[in-house]
């Protein structure tokens, strides 16, 4: 019998786990046993889409036909799964259905009938409509455990297996969504208005739990987060700061402890029965002309690790069941959009599918996907638009730009000689004809995954605000990985839990504090201080949220670009040299024509342009001509 390995704990294969049938549910007429489970565990009148289809899970007992009560929900179908403990019902909703509690009456193969009232509830006025992120905006990711403990009662939960221990690295620190909202003055101040949190749905792992990839109950918050209550009040306080939520989704994998792993509906469910595959990483075989079905597969159906069981997206009960999880998650949280994680690792058709649905829901909805590639051909392939060779379109709007992220690093690092340096930074922005919309994309110094960007630039603090400045005035969405406006480090080392280090303040007894100041060193507070004028001047820029963008070929360690609106022009002046330089403008007369005067966003001085401009040595140098 094969066995999946969980830190030193082996889990039956699953063939033996769904031979296993729990005893006879005995229970009065119309009382729901404890067992039982119907998600989504409710729903809302006035969707798009009329159709629902619950999943019933009723160990023990087969569902063999279901009842309404209600003239405006009518059952349409019922299949039994293989396992017969599962059973998907269709359900069709009329317009004329009011919020309130439909009575649907469960009939088991052995003639019990058992009584359940499912609830739809009143949406929220204007939710269909609610705008998603875009380039007017600025995105904050969190990684919730290891932001701000602001409940230490809910740092360990009876019944979740890993305890909190600071001292690890890799364990669970206690961060939660109070600590979060005890946040929010601070990050509207600092001028962010969407906030991507890493999942923060229930991962009951014995270890390594706290990143939030391998989850265990797509419906609950863990309980360590503040559960799902503690995602209503935090999302409440922050949209009542100007601040949208971005929540981020996994349809590729769930966490080896997921309660369908202990009795899985069909053994189709996970991608190669149950058994642990490593997958090839092969990005490139999606769309390489040449590739065999075999080399498909194995970066699709492939697994990451041993505990996060792949999930098969090509069963339509499960397709079905993942985007509803993510309109039920959109409306109960007030979502501000989607980041979806290991995209292209799930199967495309269903991509597809999860986007042109859920859009059909909230068309001004934003979703951007993790692809994560330095190559733009690859990452373009996923967008809405894009014209492919071989027809496919992913319905994706927004992806996040891994290759401008690695251009951006290599132009700050590198000599400047040739084509290396800032002309790698020029030379990506060149490709983005192969964007459907590249102003749509999300554009990153970092994330939770890699080096944090003060490490990527040698911990050079004058390097990592010339990013700064780059990232929030380029085309697309930028997004700020939390710490990054103190310069936070990993020097020395790659290990995640070290990136994803706690954010100071944020525990009672912390030496230094990043909300108040204190302890921080000069320079983390001269950046905190610099991105806070940065984002606020960039929330009132109509050239850097809709303008035009021409950059110029760079030379000697400048790269000049413009953005224009009819509002608006912003001249950007990247220097990396290591003295101040006296630019001479003719070069730029294209798009200086008109302007005769030159105000520095960041000091507030204004120059005239007959006179041309001075650039500080090692900065980014933003001008609004005038």
């Amino acid at each position: 019998m094969s066995k999946f390995s969980l830190h030193g704990i082996c889990v039956g294969v699953i063939a033996a786990i769904m031979s296993i049938v729990p005893a006879h549910v005995s229970a009065e007429p119309g009382a729901i046993p404890s067992s039982m489970k119907v998600e989504p565990p409710f729903w809302w009148q006035g969707m798009q889409s009329a159709e629902l289809q619950l999943m019933i899970y009723l160990p023990g007992e087969k569902v063999v036909r279901v009842e309404s009560d209600s003239e405006s929900v009518t059952v349409q179908k019922i299949m039994s799964a293989p396992n017969a403990n599962y059973s998907f019902v269709d359900l069709e909703l009329a317009k004329t259905l009011a919020p309130g509690v439909v009575s649907l009456t469960l009939i088991t193969e052995g003639g019990e009938q058992l009584r359940y009232d499912y609830a739809f509830k009143q949406r929220v006025q204007g939710s269909s409509s609610r705008k998603g992120f875009s380039s007017e905006d600025v995105i904050y990711l969190v990684t919730p455990d290891r932001y701000a403990n602001g409940d230490v009662s809910n740092d360990n939960v009876e019944g979740l297996s890993e305890k909190s221990d600071r001292t690890n690295p890799d364990g669970r620190h206690g961060g939660d969504l109070a600590g979060l909202e005890n946040h929010v003055d601070y990050l509207a101040e600092l001028g962010i208005t969407k906030i991507w949190l890493n999942p923060l749905q229930q991962n009951n792992e014995p270890a390594y739990s706290y990143h939030g990839y391998s989850i265990s109950d797509l419906y609950q918050i863990d309980a360590r987060y503040g559960g799902n209550e503690g995602l209503l009040s935090f999302s409440n306080k922050a949209r009542e700061n100007g601040i949208g939520l971005i929540m981020d989704t996994i349809p590729n994998h769930v966490g080896i402890n997921h309660w369908w792993l202990k009795d899985l509906p069909s053994k189709d469910w996970v991608n190669n029965e149950g058994k642990f595959i490593q997958t090839s990483h092969n990005h490139e075989a999606i769309q390489d002309p040449y590739v065999p079905e075999a080399d498909k597969f194995a970066f699709n159906d492939g697994w990451f690790v041993p505990t996060m069981p792949d999930l098969n997206q090509r069963n339509p009960y499960l397709a079905n069941y993942l985007i509803q999880n993510n309109i039920w998650w959109i409306e109960y949280a007030g979502l501000a959009g989607l980041r979806v994680d290991t995209l292209p690792y799930a199967d495309k058709h269903f991509t597809t599918e999860f986007n042109k649905r859920i859009l059909a829901e909230y068309p001004q909805l934003n979703i951007v996907g993790e692809e994560w590639s330095i190559n733009p051909a690859i990452v373009a392939y996923w967008q809405e638009g894009k014209l492919n060779q071989d027809g496919y379109n992913g319905a994706v709007p927004s992806l996040m730009d891994f290759p401008l992220q690695n251009a951006l690093i290599q132009a700050l690092t590198e000599p400047e000689q040739d084509r290396d340096g800032l002309r790698k930074l020029h030379a990506m922005l060149s490709n983005d004809f192969q964007y459907a919309s590249a102003t749509n994309l999300v554009v990153i110094g970092d994330n939770h995954d890699m080096s944090r960007l003060h490490t990527q630039l040698g911990d050079d603090p004058e390097l990592t605000r010339m990013a700064l400045a780059f990232l929030m005035t380029t085309r697309g969405i930028p997004q700020l990985f939390y710490g990054t406006e103190i310069l936070m480090t990993n020097t020395g080392t790659d290990a995640h839990g070290v990136i994803r280090s706690d954010f100071p303040g944020g525990w009672a007894g912390d030496k230094a504090n990043a909300i108040t100041g204190k302890g921080l060193s000069k320079q983390a507070r001269l950046s905190q201080d610099y991105v806070r004028k940065l984002l606020n001047w960039r929330k009132k820029s109509p050239a850097i949220h809709h303008g035009d963008l021409v950059h110029y070929l760079p030379s000697d360690g400048i790269y000049v670009y413009f953005r224009t609106h009819e509002e608006q022009s912003v001249m950007v002046v990247m220097n990396k040299n290591t003295s101040e330089v006296s630019l001479e403008l003719s070069y730029y007369s294209e798009h200086l024509n008109g302007k005769s005067d030159a105000l520095n966003v960041m000091s507030g001085r204004a120059s005239r342009l007959d006179n041309g401009l001075k650039v500080a040595a090692k900065s980014t140098q933003i001008f609004e001509l005038k």
